[in-house]
């Protein structure tokens, strides 16, 4: 009887658990999105409650295509679990920065395995992070332009005409 043979590792070894710690950061974004869209949802603010409904989607797509790259690339993913999500928000700024917060972080880990793969010669990781930075670079500006329409509304306009200004996607 034939043993099924293993397809060969195409990552490297450090580089694949840096890939597995991005895989439960963004199942963690996808968490939080949940949180903030609940948040959202019993204030009535039905963009915000939408938008973050979106984020969550995506997050876990992110993860994901990361998951099944790892395995598809000889590596092994490993399903993450989830600890502390914050649930309880002071304001819809503070969600919204708190976002942006956790986008930066997001951008980091994906900039230092990048950087990581690119020490190693890992060229199938290195190439296929490049989709990654130029998506986070998107997050990050929809968070910050999101965060200019408070500024510009003021701190005493209705939340409910802040959140009809945001998108919903």
């Amino acid at each position: 009887m034939k043993t099924a043979i293993r397809k060969q590792m195409t990552i490297n070894p450090e580089v694949m658990d840096s890939l597995n710690n991005q895989i439960s950061m963004e199942m963690h974004a996808s968490a939080s999105y949940l949180a903030m869209a609940s948040w959202c949802d019993q204030r009535g603010l039905l963009n915000s409650k939408a938008f973050f409904y979106n984020q969550s989607e995506e997050e876990r797509g992110h993860a994901m295509k990361i998951f099944s790259f790892v395995n598809e690339n000889g590596g092994a993913a490993i399903s993450p679990s989830i600890e502390s999500v914050n649930n309880d928000f002071d304001s819809l700024r503070g969600v919204y920065e708190a976002s942006l917060e956790q986008e930066i972080k997001v951008t980091e880990s994906i900039f230092k395995t990048f950087k990581q793969a690119r020490s190693v010669d890992d060229f199938t990781t290195e190439i296929f992070l490049q989709w990654f930075i130029t998506e986070q670079s998107e997050e990050e500006d929809t968070f910050r332009s999101i965060l200019d329409i408070f500024d510009l509304m003021g701190d005493n306009t209705p939340l409910k005409m802040i959140d009809e200004r945001l998108p919903k996607e």
